[in-house]
């Protein structure tokens, strides 16, 4: 089954000259997306992971059922003011202006192996992000892992660690 069948490109979105991967069609379909979180599977286990953090919101949507199928633990890594209790927050540049990430620290123990996912990477400045917020506790990102990566933009060469994907489109 080809992954790429499933997911709707949509041109000038959101604004003009971008075209957005939309991953909803894929997850409309089980047996597709079934097939991406199999694909995915056999990445994120060679990592041998403890935990599989998910980066908001999308990446939510991979990780989760990834980790269900693989037993290990699931934690996401949210925008500001969306986790209750203590959180850990790191401040990022993005091409206009700044963000702010947050995970819950207790969550995470010192010394976890931890495989990072998103289903997009294009500039790969919040997942870079989260690589850094992820490193203050004391994890080890052993590896970043997305369902699509948008070719020419360079968002692998700004993560410390190994990264994977599924496709590979054209930005």
């Amino acid at each position: 089954m080809n992954i790429q069948d499933h997911i709707r490109i949509v041109p000038d979105f959101p604004k003009p000259g971008i075209n957005f991967y939309d991953i909803a069609t894929l997850l409309a379909e089980p047996p597709a997306w079934r097939e991406a979180i199999i694909q995915m599977q056999r990445i994120a286990e060679s990592y041998q992971p403890d935990m599989l953090m998910g980066i908001e919101s999308r990446g939510f949507l991979m990780a989760a059922p990834l980790a269900y199928e693989m037993g290990c633990g699931f934690g996401m890594v949210r925008k500001q003011g969306k986790l209750p209790g203590q959180v850990l927050s790191h401040k990022y540049s993005l091409e206009y202006g700044e963000d702010v990430i947050e995970i819950q620290p207790d969550l995470i123990r010192a010394g976890a192996k931890i495989v990072l996912v998103d289903d997009l990477l294009a500039t790969g400045g919040t997942m870079a992000a989260a690589e850094e917020l992820l490193q203050r506790t004391g994890a080890h990102v052993v590896a970043n892992l997305c369902l699509i990566e948008l070719e020419g933009l360079g968002g692998r060469d700004k993560l410390s660690s190994p990264f994977e994907t599924i496709l590979k489109c054209p930005a």
